[in-house]
């Protein structure tokens, strides 16, 4: 696994030929209330051999978030082998595709220092984005990345509604000391995140003036 802009921050990726992107899931290393450790894994796809090594140097994973229904990923896998919980988005709760040992929705902070999104309008209901520490925002498939230094939206053909979508994104300008975006699918930014969701906000709204929420990504 790789480290990334802070020192308890780690990412592993899998290249998708299809859309020529990584799908990215992140590790956050973090002690438990008696110091023990207490990792979260977000969207967990496979792991090679290495970087199962690498995580039990760095002390497993007792908490495995899944922001959709779509980025299961490897969670199955990963909780068989470390005996981790795992939430996912409490509204896919009826039909989610893994069981859960609990669901999370906006506003609820599942560890001190993590709060969680709800996105609307994208292709699963209450898609989960989560903020930690109030200023790395990491997000499932509605905020993507296709090109370094910008941000992008899931292709309009798979959303369920562009303008609730772009409230979504809209709400998350609230974050006044939001500084990077982690996208599961896509180049991170790790600086100026509230001027890249600027930018975003900008495109998608000049394309709804003129009637349509025109493809913002290949």
């Amino acid at each position: 696994m790789r480290r990334l802009h802070r020192e308890d921050l780690y990412a592993w990726s899998t290249f998708d030929e299809t859309r020529n992107i990584d799908f990215n899931s992140i590790l956050w290393v973090r002690s438990g209330k008696y110091g023990e450790p207490s990792n979260i894994a977000i969207d967990p796809l496979p792991l090679s051999a290495h970087d199962w090594q690498h995580l039990e140097t760095l002390g497993g994973v007792a908490t495995i978030i899944t922001t959709n229904s779509d980025h299961v990923r490897d969670t199955a896998v990963l909780r068989a082998r470390t005996g981790a919980r795992v939430f996912g988005p409490v509204e896919e709760k009826a039909c989610f595709p893994v069981d859960c040992d609990g669901w999370l929705g906006a506003g609820d902070e599942p560890v001190q220092g993590l709060r969680v999104y709800s996105m609307s309008g994208s292709k699963t209901p209450g898609e989960l984005a989560l903020l930690l520490e109030d200023k790395t925002l990491i997000t499932g498939d509605l905020i993507r990345s296709h090109a370094g230094g910008r941000l992008d939206l899931l292709p309009p053909s798979k959303l369920t509604n562009p303008q609730m979508a772009l409230k979504s994104i809209r709400d998350l300008l609230t974050i006044e000391a939001l500084s990077a975006v982690l996208p599961g699918d896509g180049w991170p930014a790790f600086y100026d995140a509230r001027r890249l969701l600027e930018e975003l906000i900008l495109r998608l709204s000049v394309n709804s003036q003129l009637g349509t929420l025109e493809k913002s990504s290949p």
